[in-house]
């Protein structure tokens, strides 16, 4: 089969490379899967640098979230188990924790409803316990995290800001549904948010950046409001002030949605059925910007990388087959 495998450790586009390689076989419990769609998450592009927490051994095929299709003709939603990921024709994943791919979706979209959808909805709900009416502010709300996350706060009955880079990532955060878009490069985004929300600021801060976005949240964060913090897209781990927590009275929350899957799966699989139903209604629907064949998956790994992309881009290793009848 074809597989895209990673040797050595650096820059997506560098290290890459295509191969013919055999069909990975499956382990105790586990399951061999025909990728029909591979999403790419920023963690594929770590994991080819060496700089997340999980580091397979060399050499491993990147690709955390597919639609795949089982030997007996299910579709369904998986995280491959590395090293075989799913920037190949097949890979292994565990049986336990295959999940239905919704009918309301293809296969693109179903691949990139998992970790995305998964992580906003334990964020804004289990963590932050968002309310209907609350404001919302997301940062980079028009990646592949973010975007999930303006969609499940609108979904929530919330007041969604969004926060982006760019006119147009502006105007996709705007066709997402935020109700306030604010580019950091034009306008100073604290300031913007007390404009908004009558000095208030945010109930909820949901921030996959970290960084300066992080400084940010901190100053326009309201009043038993709840910063919400996902990850580290910027490359810059801020280091909280955690007198200035005391004093103004918000909280601070992380989120691995990962431990869920050993600590309570069964926590995954609610949540999948709710996000099942707001796909059947329209309330979700994953925003994925660019399909893209098998061979052009290091280039496209390396575009979210560089943070060039908006929502998901999917790798498809055959002509994608839509949703299921």
């Amino acid at each position: 089969m074809q597989a895209w495998q990673v040797h050595e450790l650096g820059e997506p586009g560098e290290v890459m490379r295509r191969a013919e390689v055999a069909r990975p076989t499956p382990g105790d419990g586990q399951v061999l899967l025909k990728v029909r769609a591979a999403n790419i998450n920023f963690p594929d592009a770590l994991m080819c640098r060496g700089q997340y927490q999980v580091r397979p051994p060399l050499p491993f095929t990147p690709g955390v979230e597919i639609c795949g299709e089982t030997e007996d003709g299910r579709r369904v939603i998986a995280n491959p188990v590395l090293p075989h990921g799913g920037f190949a024709e097949y890979a292994v994943a565990d049986a336990a924790a295959l999940l239905p791919a919704p009918d309301a979706l293809d296969d693109a979209e179903a691949a990139a409803l998992h970790i995305g959808y998964q992580t906003g909805w334990f964020g804004l709900h289990r963590r932050a316990a968002l309310e209907a009416g609350e404001t919302l502010l997301v940062h980079a709300a028009a990646g592949g995290v973010g975007s999930a996350a303006v969609q499940l706060g609108k979904a929530a009955g919330a007041t969604v800001i969004g926060v982006v880079g760019g006119a147009e990532k502006a105007a996709v955060a705007r066709e997402l549904g935020c109700d306030l878009v604010i580019d950091r490069r034009e306008q100073d985004v604290v300031g913007a948010v007390k404009e908004a929300t009558g000095g208030r600021g945010a109930d909820v801060i949901y921030d996959p950046v970290g960084g300066q976005a992080y400084a940010q949240s901190a100053k326009a964060v309201a009043f038993e409001g709840r910063i919400v913090v996902v990850g580290f897209a910027s490359g810059s781990i801020p280091s909280p002030a955690l007198n200035h927590a005391l004093v103004k009275n918000y909280s601070i929350l992380g989120l691995h949605w990962g431990l869920y899957n050993t600590k309570n799966p069964k926590l995954v699989q609610h949540c999948h059925e709710q996000l099942t139903e707001l796909a059947a209604r329209g309330a979700i629907k994953p925003l994925v910007s660019e399909r893209v064949p098998l061979d052009g998956a290091a280039a496209a790994v390396q575009r979210v990388a560089d943070g060039v992309t908006t929502g998901r881009v999917a790798v498809l290793p055959a002509p994608e087959n839509g949703a299921a009848a």
